[in-house]
């Protein structure tokens, strides 16, 4: 018996995305299959505990706008950046919707505001949900939309 291949959505090097919990809607991202964590332009203001949880406050800025915003904290850890320096980042956990999928994916917070994308979709994230088509552009929605 033949096995069916699954047939992915493909996504270009760079998509519109939403993250609905955090309500930024169709922030423009970099699909880095280099890169392994994902990361979000964000400045955390404070970390506070709630029912035993851990949440960071952080704002994000981008296209003119800041954006105060909350989630529980996953971790502290790690990161290398794609100029060799290790820095110690927030990560979060939330939906990001890519054109019509939507799943809980983690995000390192970093000052990202030298890059030309304020959002980076690493491979971990990509990974048996997405074929990546870096010749193309903007393939898929743009995923949500704010219903302001």
């Amino acid at each position: 018996m033949k096995s069916e291949a699954l047939i992915l959505p493909v996504v270009g090097w760079r998509e519109r995305v939403s993250l609905p919990d955090l309500g930024l809607f169709n922030i423009p991202a970099k699909i880095d299959t280099g890169a392994r964590t994902s990361s979000l332009h964000g400045h955390v203001t404070e970390t506070i505990e709630r029912d035993g949880k851990e949440f960071v406050r952080f704002s994000v800025d981008w296209d003119g706008e800041e954006h105060e915003c909350e989630a529980v904290q996953v971790d502290i850890r790690g990161i290398t950046s794609s100029n060799g320096e290790s820095q110690r980042r927030y990560v979060i956990k939330t939906p990001l919707c890519i054109g019509d999928t939507q799943f809980r994916a983690e995000f390192s917070l970093a000052d990202r505001s030298d890059m030309q994308f304020p959002m980076l979709i690493g491979r971990t994230a990509l990974r048996r949900r997405f074929v990546v088509n870096s010749g193309q552009s903007w393939l898929q929605k743009g995923g949500l939309t704010n219903a302001r």
